[in-house]
């Protein structure tokens, strides 16, 4: 009997990744299957949902709103900052990635989105923040999590 797809189970899949374009932006084609413990947040909510309830050897495509992928876009995320922001930076270019401290602490993921003179507009939404998403999931395994698994929330 199959497993269906449940908390504290480990799932993996092959998946092809697609905004509203087409275009291809993740698979794991090429690479070993995505293999999460499901109901530990490894995965965006959407796409969890839609695995509850699936077996091994299940096809779905599924289409995840920003609400349950990445989020919207956070206007307040996006902001100018002086060029002595970078320190030690020799070229700030546009399309750059950096990594800063947020205000709470934990670290956040930061691009450059243009630079005029001495002001560097910045954007610390996530890159597929406002995208709807496509995926193309087959999955290729359920099993039972190991109790180290359960312990540390996640797959190993």
């Amino acid at each position: 009997m199959s497993l269906l797809i449940g908390n504290n189970l480990v799932v993996t899949i092959n998946y092809k990744l697609t905004d509203d374009a087409g275009n291809l932006l993740d698979s794991s084609e090429g690479s070993e299957p995505l293999a999460y413990l499901h109901g530990s947040g490894n995965i965006i909510p959407g796409l969890e949902k839609a695995l509850t309830g699936k077996v091994e050897g299940d096809s779905l495509q599924v289409s995840v709103e920003p609400a349950e992928g990445y989020g919207e876009v956070i206007p307040e995320l996006v902001q100018r900052v002086g060029r002595a922001a970078f320190q030690g930076v020799e070229s700030v270019e546009p399309g750059m990635m950096f990594e800063a401290q947020a205000p709470d602490g934990s670290v956040q993921r930061i691009v450059v989105k243009e630079v005029e003179g001495d002001e560097v507009l910045i954007d610390a939404n996530h890159p597929l923040a406002g995208v709807t998403l496509h995926f193309d999931v087959d999955i290729v395994g359920v099993r039972e999590a190991t109790e180290e698994e359960l312990a540390h929330g996640h797959v190993h």
